[in-house]
């Protein structure tokens, strides 16, 4: 599904003029993050190397807009012009050409995102500012593999996007002062709350709740309790909105691994190592609400909450 850019672009003087923002990965971040910029006025492209994908993702913005217009927060007209404000392309050259602000949300896998940083130091625009919604992969990493390692910020959005309204902005080594102060100020524009930390393992978010995490499946993989009490503990006791390992499902086992060795790899310390149980998930293909279980079970059309029966 490709469409021209919509005319109606807005013209941010922070972004050099261009307004126009461009967004690589059509999964479920990427979606969330071109669904409220094109409800703050701004013309995105959704980039995909998949035609499909990028169909499906339309559709699920339509959808999540239409959440909203049944929830009275915003109007059909609303949704009709943030709807026009999105196209789609299958290739970054083309998806980037205009762009004031690139956005890669692809999947979290270090050598994809270092390559699409790669070819956006041809593709993007000059000035153009490169951001990457990775939740946990080195900012400073993904800047070295540029020609512009200054223009390279991370801006972590959380999920489900349209709902959070948290960015975690992280500055790389490089990182200049204007260019972080040109995200803060177009979080705030999306009603987003920005808070800015620095370059390490993790950054804030992940570093302080993937070790919750593993500490949730190591107290169940060594009895203490149960999959339920743990998190009914978690909500009850802390105010979580979200157990702990039901939180762990949603966000997928595999990206819990991947983040909990980044921190081991980053920090040298094996207190974030991933407890076995963890692994065993992972390689068994049972990664939680996208596989359909996880500590849970996850049925097509169903809310109800079961403990899978590998725990009962």
């Amino acid at each position: 599904m490709n469409n021209a850019p919509n005319n109606s672009e807005t013209k941010n003087p922070l972004l050099g003029g261009r307004g126009a923002i461009s967004v690589i990965g059509a999964g479920t971040m990427g979606n969330g993050i071109a669904h409220v910029f094109a409800q703050s006025g701004f013309a995105v492209t959704l980039i995909d190397v998949s035609a499909i994908q990028l169909e499906k993702a339309v559709a699920t913005i339509s959808k999540n807009f239409d959440r909203q217009v049944a929830k009275g927060t915003i109007t059909e007209a609303a949704k009709a012009l943030a709807m026009a404000n999105i196209s789609t392309e299958t290739t970054i050259a083309a998806g980037v050409k205009n762009a004031g602000l690139v956005i890669e949300a692809a999947t979290e896998n270090t050598e994809l995102k270092l390559n699409i940083f790669k070819q956006l130091d041809s593709a993007a625009p000059e000035g153009c500012i490169l951001a990457s919604n990775t939740s946990s992969i080195s900012i400073t990493k993904i800047a070295a593999a540029t020609k512009w390692p200054e223009r390279v910020i991370g801006m972590h959005f959380m999920n489900p996007v349209p709902v959070m309204q948290l960015v975690e902005i992280i500055n790389g080594y490089a990182t200049s002062k204007e260019v972080t102060e040109t995200i803060i100020t177009l979080s705030k524009q999306l009603g987003k709350v920005p808070c800015l930390v620095n370059d390490y393992p993790g950054f804030i978010a992940n570093r302080i709740l993937m070790p919750m995490i593993n500490e949730a499946i190591i107290s169940l993989y060594e009895g203490v309790a149960g999959v339920e009490e743990i998190d009914t503990i978690m909500k009850l006791g802390m105010a979580h909105p979200m157990g702990p390992l039901q939180l762990a499902d949603f966000i997928g086992l595999d990206v819990c691994l991947s983040i909990l060795k980044v921190l081991q790899d980053g920090f040298g310390n094996p207190k974030y190592a991933p407890c076995p149980l963890l692994v065993n998930m992972v390689m068994a293909g049972k990664l939680g609400v996208k596989s359909g279980e996880g500590f849970y079970i996850y049925a097509a059309g169903s809310k109800e909450l079961l403990v899978s029966a590998r725990f009962k």
